[in-house]
């Protein structure tokens, strides 16, 4: 007898009524005992070569409404792990070929390059040959570097290879990689410009080294240039970006004094109105919005060992959190003992994230909605944009 597939689990697998997890299957696929998968409505041919070997994607295989079905319930399905429930908004998916940061390996063997991302579950680097996910100013890159690379690596070692799309083009970090003598060293500024990149960092080791920056590589954050740090976070598109800002933008509401906790370089800082306090673990980063913006102030500070306690946080009228994975669980438990009437969460991870909505809602706020939101398309990674009140 067959069984249909009623959801996605978190890992990508499709599951049946009877909780039956069957690999590649979409929702409303047909299982049979064997195993055999007869495609429903939702089942779509991958458009990439590489999938499903490529660790890059999950799920190529599902339609458009069966990703965003899958994005709202992982968000529903964390929130119930917590007995939380409310609004959870349209989600928001970044379109293919958007994605402005990666970080890809590269292998010699013999005498070619292999770049690309790992297998799934495997230190297997796939080579590749297209991407869907990739902005194409940075997947144009990958074949001069692997010319690059192969004059570089010694046979059977591996680098690893950063990507981010600054205002003035690409920002390329190489990590693991040796440039010995002046042919080597002029070979990697003749590639910059030859690519027209935006700064070229070679990390031998003892901490990344400008090898090439003709002018100072910023990103444009709400408008403003602000310096960018190597290998600093970005939000993994702009789409992705400005949704997040504009859900934080509602959550805050018309508060005049802010605090942006685990601030970064300004994302959502410099998109706040009145007063903001930005406080951030990267000294990097805070001297990057220093530079940005002398009138936020930004604050270098540890809030998983320092966080902002109740006292500290008296008087603002919103909080801003856009913590790690592992969520902001010292930080959450001084907000909910504190009188903040506003609070705007955004996360990249549904299930730290439901934790620590759980504090606040027993501490007397209100989890008012939440909207899920798709970067990285066809992954199994989820982020979302909360708000809370009191």
């Amino acid at each position: 007898m067959s069984e249909a597939i009623v959801r996605i689990a978190a890992r990508g697998d499709g599951v049946t009524a009877s909780g039956r997890h069957v690999a590649f299957a979409a929702l409303g696929d047909l299982v049979d005992a064997d195993g055999a998968i007869t495609p429903g409505p939702h089942c779509q041919l991958p458009p990439c070569r590489h999938f499903p070997e490529c660790g890059g994607c999950q799920l190529q295989h599902v339609d458009d409404a069966a990703y965003v079905e899958y994005l709202i319930t992982r968000v529903a399905g964390a929130l119930a792990q917590h007995d939380l429930a409310c609004e959870i908004r349209t989600p928001h998916s970044s379109p293919p070929r958007s994605r402005r940061r990666a970080t890809l390996r590269a292998l010699k063997a013999g005498n070619k390059v292999v770049l690309g991302f790992n297998a799934e579950k495997s230190n297997r680097v796939i080579d590749l040959q297209e991407c869907h996910i990739l902005r194409p100013e940075l997947f144009a890159l990958l074949s001069p570097l692997r010319d690059l690379l192969g004059k570089l690596l010694a046979p059977k070692r591996t680098a690893e290879v950063q990507l981010t799309l600054a205002d003035q083009g690409a920002d390329l970090l190489l990590q693991g990689v040796k440039a010995e003598g002046f042919e080597a060293a002029q070979g990697l500024v003749d590639f910059a410009q030859e690519q027209g990149l935006a700064r070229l960092s070679l990390d031998e080791g003892l901490g990344p080294e400008v090898r090439w920056e003709p002018r100072p590589a910023t990103v444009t954050l709400s408008g403003r240039p602000v310096p960018l740090p190597i290998g600093a976070f970005l939000q993994a598109t702009h789409d992705g970006e400005a949704a997040l800002v504009e859900a934080v933008r509602e959550g805050v509401g018309e508060a005049q004094t802010c605090a942006d906790l685990f601030a970064g370089i300004g994302t959502f800082a410099l998109a706040l109105p009145g007063k903001v306090l930005a406080a951030e673990a990267s000294r990097d980063a805070v001297l990057a919005l220093k530079r940005a913006a002398p009138a936020i102030a930004a604050q270098h500070r540890d809030l998983y060992r320092r966080p902002l306690m109740v006292n500290e946080l008296a008087g603002f009228e919103a909080v801003v959190l856009d913590p790690p994975r592992s969520g902001a669980e010292a930080q959450v438990a001084e907000l909910a003992a504190s009188g903040v009437p506003r609070i705007a969460y955004v996360s990249c991870n549904p299930a730290t994230f439901a934790r620590d909505a759980a504090v606040l809602v027993s501490g007397g706020y209100r989890l008012d909605w939440v909207r899920p939101v798709g970067q990285f398309r066809w992954s199994t990674h989820v982020e979302l944009a909360a708000a809370f009140s009191r």
